[in-house]
C-alpha cells in the first residue's frame, strides 16, 4: 500500500506549506498539490505502488508543468498521452495574471518535462516499465512567482527557506522510507544537496545527480538526454 501512503504524505505536506507566508520580492505563490491535488492523488495512486530501486527528485514545479496539473515535470501532452493522466485542475489560492493556470488546456510547454519524460519514453518505452523501478518527485511543492518570473526556492531568504525545507525534508524521508529505493538521483545540483542533507544518514542509499533540462542551462541544450543517460551508466544505474 505505498501509494495511500504517498497520498497520505503528500496532503500532509500540502496542509503544513499551505500556512507559510513569503514576503516581497514574491507575488504569488502557487500550491499545485492543493489546486490539482486529484490528478497528484492519480499520479502517486497509479505509479507510486510497489518499492522502487531509484528515485529523481526535482527542484519545485515549473509554471507550464506541474504548477498548471500537479505532475512532476508534468509537461502537459506527455502527461496525458504517455502517462494517461486526467482530471480537473481547481486555481490557486491568488492567480497571477501574468501566469494562469489553464490545467491541461494550457498552451505552453514545460521543456524540462518534455526532455526528461522523453527520455525515459524513449529508453522504456511504457510508463509501466518505467515505474517499475523509478519514481519522479519534486522536493519543494511550491512554485514562487515574483510578477511573471519564477523564483526558485534557493532564492528565498533563509529565515524564510528554513521552515519550508524541515516540511520538505520531513516528507522526502517519509517518501523514501516509503519506497525504500536503493539510490536517490537530484535532478540537478540543488535537489542533490537537499536529498543529502535530508537522507545522508540513511545507511545504504546512495546518491547521485543528472543533468537539470532546463532550457536555461546552456549544457542542457547541447544534447541534454545524451548526457543524463551517459551520468546514468556511469553511476551504474542503467
Amino acid at each position: 500500500m505505498t501509494a495511500s501512503a504517498l497520498i497520505a504524505a503528500a496532503h500532509e505536506l500540502s496542509a503544513t506549506v499551505d500556512g507559510m507566508r513569503f514576503a516581497a520580492p514574491v507575488t504569488h505563490v502557487y500550491n499545485p498539490l492543493d489546486y490539482a491535488g486529484e490528478i497528484h492523488d492519480n499520479y502517486l495512486r497509479r505509479y507510486g505502488e510497489g518499492r522502487k530501486r531509484v528515485v529523481f527528485i526535482g527542484m519545485n514545479p515549473g509554471p507550464f508543468g506541474m504548477a498548471q496539473i500537479g505532475v512532476p515535470f508534468g509537461e502537459i501532452s506527455t502527461a496525458r498521452d504517455w502517462l494517461g493522466l486526467e482530471g480537473p485542475v481547481g486555481q490557486p489560492a491568488q492567480t497571477n495574471p501574468k501566469r494562469p493556470v489553464e490545467g491541461f488546456a494550457c498552451k505552453r510547454s514545460e521543456v524540462s518535462g518534455q526532455r526528461l519524460w522523453g527520455l525515459f519514453r524513449d529508453r522504456f518505452g511504457t510508463p509501466d516499465a518505467f515505474f517499475a523501478d523509478h519514481f519522479v518527485a519534486n522536493y519543494c511543492p511550491l512554485a514562487f512567482f515574483e510578477d511573471g518570473r519564477n523564483l526558485t526556492p534557493d532564492k528565498l531568504p533563509a529565515h524564510e527557506q528554513r521552515p519550508l525545507l524541515s516540511a520538505c525534508d520531513a516528507h522526502l524521508r517519509r517518501l523514501v522510507d516509503t519506497l525504500e529505493p536503493e539510490w536517490v538521483i537530484g535532478i540537478g545540483v540543488w535537489a542533490e544537496q537537499r536529498a543529502l542533507g535530508a537522507l545522508g544518514d540513511i545507511a545504504g542509499l546512495r546518491f547521485g545527480r543528472i543533468l537539470h533540462p532546463s532550457p536555461a542551462s546552456p549544457a542542457a541544450n547541447r544534447g541534454w538526454s545524451e548526457a543524463a543517460s551517459k551520468q546514468l551508466v556511469e553511476l551504474g544505474i542503467w
